[in-house]
């Protein structure tokens, strides 16, 4: 490999996120042109493609996918060492990286949003769903935080403890969840116990990357489960579905009071005791003392709550 300058690195690490020059000369303020002879520069310097042009824009090579893990932490690296002891939101051109479970959007981003686009109008975020591979990516310190849920409960595999050690945390919201059926529902006529949950057929939305909830881990410790009729990943799709059918969906009663204003739905509380569950917003350690991402962090957690 030539001498690398170390300012190419930046413009790769857009590139590989983007796919596109143009979209990249944008987020970088520069020329397409400017971009299009920087990645030349790349290529000889790497001895690499690096990117093939296809119909739906560039495809990473194998060389650069490869490159990928390490270029993100030789960049979080220099990020450290040249990063000012102090932050200027008014300032800032930050593009924070943040990965979080869909129901979250609602109940965290309208508190703390306008707050961010009025102290610091120049900074970004870049969110993402959080998916089965978001926590190593948060240990990697790929991304820059996230809002997940976890739980108190001790019965449950996802209780709050389990969170690795290298991560910082903060509560947001605690929450627990409940039942939806339709408006006319065979089992409001009924005694609404566990025997009559476990009678009807569910409606299961899995989100977060997480396939099962509290409830399935306490069920299985008594030896029963829900017969899940259909899983989807919608919340919306599936109330729309819970409506006009008689099974039964379960979902996170602060989420689920927003949404189902717009459907015909009746509200149970989920007919077992269950300990609340949160909201977390975690983050590596790593930005413990880094003043921006302290910001952001007060900034979400301040807000959120205030609206808690």
């Amino acid at each position: 490999m030539k001498q690398l300058d170390f300012n190419l690195l930046r413009v790769l690490e857009v590139l590989l996120e983007e796919q596109s020059v143009t979209a990249a000369a944008s987020r970088l303020h520069l020329s397409q042109s400017a971009v299009s002879k920087q990645l030349s520069k790349l290529r000889e310097t790497f001895d690499d493609q690096l990117f093939d042009r296809t119909a739906y824009g560039l495809k990473a090579t194998p060389r650069a996918l490869e490159l990928a893990p390490e270029l993100r932490e030789v960049l979080q690296r220099l990020d450290q060492f040249t990063r000012p002891n102090t932050f200027e939101p008014a300032e800032s051109r930050r593009r924070f990286r943040i990965n979080l479970v869909e129901t979250a959007y609602s109940l965290t981003f309208p508190y703390f949003m306008p707050q961010l686009l009025e102290q610091a109008p120049q900074v970004s975020l870049n969110c993402q769903t959080w998916s089965l591979d978001s926590l190593d990516k948060l240990l990697r310190c790929e991304i820059d935080m996230g809002i997940i849920c976890r739980e108190w409960d001790n019965r449950s595999l996802l209780h709050m403890n389990h969170l690795p050690e290298e991560l910082g945390y903060a509560e947001l919201i605690r929450d627990y969840p409940v039942c939806l059926v339709r408006n006319e529902h065979p089992l409001l006529n009924e005694p609404w116990n566990i025997e009559t949950f476990l009678k009807y057929r569910h409606l299961q939305v899995t989100f977060g990357g997480l396939e099962h909830w509290l409830l399935d881990d306490v069920l299985r410790l008594k030896y029963l489960h829900r017969d899940i009729a259909v899983n989807m990943t919608d919340f919306n799709s599936a109330m729309g579905l819970c409506e006009s059918s008689d099974l039964i969906l379960c979902a996170p009663k602060k989420y689920a009071t927003k949404m189902a204003a717009d459907f015909d739905l009746t509200m149970l509380d989920v007919p077992t005791e269950l300990e609340p569950g949160a909201y977390v917003l975690v983050w590596h350690k790593h930005f413990n003392l880094d003043p921006s991402h302290r910001w952001l962090r007060n900034l979400i957690i301040n807000g959120v709550k205030e609206k808690d």
